[in-house]
């Protein structure tokens, strides 16, 4: 059987991997202190965001084959049920065969050929009785001896299955306490990764809603869970804040714009400036019915999938040095100018993140 855990040698690499990634820390340093201290705030978001999703992939690949295990086991356990319900059929079936030879013996030695079969024994003689007697005991005895051979083999096998049954419950048990420790492991793994990134995401002015102790809405790993409402009615627990105040996005859309955010400041000395960002569907409403020509139909925005931003402070304008940056450095963070909207209609202040380009990253 090939398990998920891994050995000492992986174990070790793991961990000098965390170590130089700084989720785990040398000399007792806490995972939060080595993944943010003295880094490049951009460098470290995309590299906690990576190791976060892998982490996640990790997890549910254990997760998956946990269950996958317990549902071979279920299928082995209906198979060993079925095989001793045979086993105790036939054992009724033997019983009911064995009572009436066991029964018709009694009555041939109770009876007059019983006394035959006894001269028989002492002068050697032998009328037509006596030898049909003999010959309905050599029968019965035969048969006795068919039975007997019979149970024994069946109580052998039913003393083997009793041995499989008792290793294929032992190697269950095992089986599942390996993989739940390492599903364990693998989630708090996780748990920390995100909390780092959760940090990381703190010094840079995020405010991150928490659900209980662990970041929620900025982490990337929910991304998936957030894609599976509908347009414009996202959680706002689902949507993580950017620093820009009042604008929020998907979690992997919205770590790659606060990177793409720290980026643009260094070359401008100012934060992008965003004008949108997620639209619930009542927005998308009143912007298709105030700006009509220059909104997606109500439920088909990426705006409603916290996918898409519009921007002012420069960017807004086609070819300004804004625009022009924004072109050529936003997809390195996953953000892009689509096609449509360089003509129709022409809207330079829009910009989608596409999560295929972001997941390469």
């Amino acid at each position: 059987m090939t398990y998920l855990f891994p050995g000492p040698g992986q174990a070790a690499s793991r961990e000098a991997a965390d170590r130089r990634s700084g989720v785990v820390a040398a000399s007792g340093e806490s995972a939060e202190q080595a993944g943010t201290a003295g880094r490049d705030p951009v460098k470290d978001l995309a590299d906690l965001r990576k190791q976060a999703e892998e982490a996640a992939k990790a997890l549910a690949a254990a997760t998956k084959a946990l269950e996958d295990r317990r549902a071979k086991l279920k299928e082995a356990d209906r198979e060993l049920s079925k095989k001793l319900r045979e086993l105790e059929n036939a054992d009724r079936a033997l019983e009911e065969v064995r009572k009436p030879l066991a029964d018709l013996a009694l009555l041939l030695y109770q009876q007059a050929a019983a006394g035959d079969v006894a001269m028989f024994i002492m002068t050697g003689q032998a009328d037509e009785n006596t030898l049909r007697a003999l010959g309905d005991i050599t029968q019965i005895a035969q048969q006795r001896d068919t039975i007997a051979a019979e149970t024994g083999r069946l109580l052998e096998q039913r003393e083997r299955l009793a041995i499989e049954a008792q290793n294929l419950r032992a190697e269950k048990l095992l089986s599942e306490a390996q993989i739940d420790v390492e599903v364990d492991t693998l989630r708090k793994r996780s748990d920390k990764i995100v909390k780092s990134l959760t940090q990381a995401l703190a010094k840079l002015g995020i405010k991150v809603d928490k659900v209980g102790r662990a970041a929620f809405s900025c982490d990337p790993t929910k991304a998936k869970a957030a894609a599976r409402f509908p347009n414009g009615l996202i959680p706002d627990e689902y949507l993580c804040p950017l620093q820009q105040k009042g604008h929020k996005l998907r979690a992997d859309a919205a770590i790659a714009f606060i990177s793409l955010n720290e980026a643009y400041r260094k070359r401008f000395g100012t934060p992008i400036c965003v004008s949108d960002s997620y639209r619930s569907l009542a927005a998308q409403q009143s912007v298709y019915y105030r700006r009509p020509g220059f909104a997606a139909v109500p439920g088909r925005s990426n705006h409603g999938l916290g996918l898409a931003v519009d921007l002012c402070g420069g960017v807004e304008r086609f070819r300004s040095p804004q625009f022009n940056w924004m072109e050529q450095n936003g997809k390195k963070y996953g953000w892009i100018h689509p096609d449509w909207a360089y003509s129709n209609p022409f809207e330079p202040w829009h910009w989608e993140y596409d999560p295929k380009i972001g997941s390469l990253l």
